[in-house]
């Protein structure tokens, strides 16, 4: 069934809406937005804040933080929600571990954030590049803490992990994103159960570690189905978690279904704790990497 005759069947009721007004940002303007953006192109880097036209690129580059993306910018999947490139990508560049390194003591960062595309034609999903980057980076910058957002690693979990060990410490997140009666919709290439695998796997793999998940709200979703998902991610030892508004990247992206009160998230924040998780940030503008630095988790 394709994308647009199964959402028509779920949300036969749907309406374009317009932005409210707790959604609208002003346009970025500083010298230091315009000083991270100057690095971030000088060192040919990557970032999920402008790949993903993250709403919050603004004020996080405007804090001097930015979330790299490393093993390029295709995707081998093609999510519906997400408006990063989809293809063949590149092998890995051996140059971007030394090229993060050297971002990360410019702008004198305490906290690092790195992520990736899918990886599926990598027969460790790009995990061997994930330590290569957490490792030069920590060579370089002694100090820093990182944390990861990683892929599925759809048929080398174990393999992946395995490698990422020679890493720690870091964070370890891995996104749900949205409830499994979405995946058919939103996330094709992915696997509710594989995502709450790994996550588990993380955390039974690596001693001390805390692991942390995201979910969007405003594809559809029942408020049953997100609370399923929070006790879901609480079973397998989630300890972190963001909740964030669906916004749409793209004009080929999904469609927004509801855009969701700050009241409903400050609700979905009090729900999360009361379920156990150690930390929780909901809000519209919420995302995995959003003020991860003040987190304080490592």
């Amino acid at each position: 069934m394709n994308r647009e005759l199964s959402h028509d069947l779920r949300l036969t009721s749907y309406e374009p809406r317009k932005l409210p007004p707790w959604l609208h940002r002003p346009l970025p303007a500083s010298e230091t937005y315009d000083a991270v953006d100057n690095l971030l192109s000088s060192l040919g880097l990557e970032t999920i804040c402008t790949n993903a036209n993250c709403p919050n690129r603004g004020q996080c580059w405007d804090r001097g933080t930015a979330a790299v993306l490393i093993l390029g910018n295709v995707c081998t999947r093609n999510c519906e929600f997400c408006s990063v490139a989809k293809g063949k990508p590149a092998p890995p560049d051996p140059t971007e571990p030394a090229r993060i390194a050297e971002m990360t003591k410019r702008m004198g960062l305490k906290y690092l954030v790195i992520t990736s595309v899918n990886r599926d034609d990598l027969p460790d999903g790009g995990a061997g590049h994930f330590r290569k980057c957490i490792n030069e980076t920590r060579q370089q910058c002694p100090d820093i803490k990182i944390e990861i957002l990683t892929p599925d690693f759809r048929s080398c979990q174990a393999k992946a992990l395995k490698v990422l060990q020679d890493a720690l410490p870091f964070v370890f997140a891995h996104n749900v994103e949205t409830v499994p009666s979405l995946y058919p919709i939103a996330r094709m290439g992915g696997s509710y159960q594989r995502s709450l695998s790994l996550l588990k796997m993380a955390k039974e793999s690596y001693a001390n570690i805390r692991t942390k998940s995201s979910i969007m709200l405003g594809l559809g979703e029942t408020d049953a189905e997100v609370e399923h998902v929070l006790k879901d991610l609480r079973s397998v030892g989630c300890d972190k978690i963001t909740i964030g508004q669906y916004l749409r990247p793209s004009k080929d992206s999904l469609e927004v279904v509801e855009y969701v009160t700050p009241a409903k998230f400050d609700w979905w924040k009090q729900k999360a704790i009361s379920l156990g998780f150690s930390y929780c940030l909901s809000s519209p503008f919420a995302r995995s990497s959003y003020f991860a630095e003040q987190e304080n988790t490592l």
